[in-house]
């Protein structure tokens, strides 16, 4: 268990301790879990931070020859490595699915390699240099089959354009609330800056929609995406999914009621987790 879960522990149990009524626990700051490392890139030449979040019974010294699947988590546009880490329980998560959860950071990246900027090139950060990290750091297993990746918003369109553009490393891929369809949003949460003004780049930017990918998707991989009712991205997430049924691209797709918040994104992960976890078990 690490350090900053020890504390985050402690001090739910002084709270109990104290008789702390739910209000007062609601104005209390949630403390972020997992450690925080940097990671070197070399193709950006910089460091990127993320957090990591390894179950309770990695330190269980009856289990040290114990490997674990990992689920990279990416967080949505004007976030941050440490927002999942303080918006969802990735603690118990961990320890109940036995997984290792790592959430980068993507400052605003869309997790592209950005054909104008040499500085925000997070798609190969993420699928390669990450990965290669985490596998020679952890106690991982270190095939496509035990990694997934999955995100929210900006997040989510990240995990299916990486995931689905790399099934050589990624055997699972999700998405919740996904800007699936960039195209659509030319004005918006600095895509720009990765991609140049739109009217004057509109090939690059069909170029690296995920919803216009999906005829290079290649059968075998576990797919997940689902969305909020009351969505902005609604209609881009339903039209993926059509564009999935008509390539007969087998996939899970989920409409709840909802919209583009944490509360439906923390719900969100519970099913993404079930999901990953069944996939993980099938490439026993």
């Amino acid at each position: 268990m690490t350090m900053s879960t020890v504390k985050f522990k402690l001090i739910m149990l002084l709270v109990a301790l104290m008789g702390f009524t739910s209000n007062a626990w609601a104005q209390i700051d949630a403390q972020p879990q997992g450690d925080t490392i940097e990671v070197k890139s070399d193709k950006m030449n910089r460091n990127i931070k993320c957090t990591v979040i390894v179950p309770e019974q990695y330190f269980d010294l009856d289990l040290q020859d114990e490997q674990y699947p990992v689920l990279y988590l990416l967080h949505g546009a004007w976030g941050s490595y440490r927002d999942w880490p303080t918006k969802a329980n990735l603690d118990d998560l961990a320890s109940d699915y036995s997984v290792i959860i790592v959430c980068p950071d993507g400052q605003d990246s869309w997790y592209l390699d950005s054909p104008i900027d040499p500085s925000f090139q997070f798609e190969t950060f993420i699928s390669k240099e990450l990965v290669r990290y985490i596998d020679m750091n952890y106690r991982t297993l270190r095939s496509p089959g035990y990694r997934a990746i999955t995100g929210l918003s900006m997040g989510g369109h990240g995990a299916l354009w990486v995931g689905l553009q790399h099934p050589e490393v990624f055997g699972s891929c999700g998405s919740m609330s996904g800007g699936v369809d960039i195209t659509k949003f030319p004005n918006k949460w600095k895509i720009d800056q990765r991609l140049g003004k739109y009217e004057d780049n509109k090939q690059a930017w069909a170029d690296h929609a995920v919803i216009n990918i999906v005829d290079k998707i290649k059968p075998g991989q576990n797919i997940i995406i689902d969305d909020g009712s009351e969505d902005f991205f609604y209609e881009v997430n339903l039209n993926l999914h059509k564009a999935l049924l008509d390539r007969k691209i087998k996939h899970d797709f989920t409409i709840r009621p909802g919209g583009h918040t944490w509360d439906y994104w923390v719900n969100s992960l519970d099913y993404h987790m079930l999901f990953f976890a069944k996939a993980f078990d099938r490439a026993q």
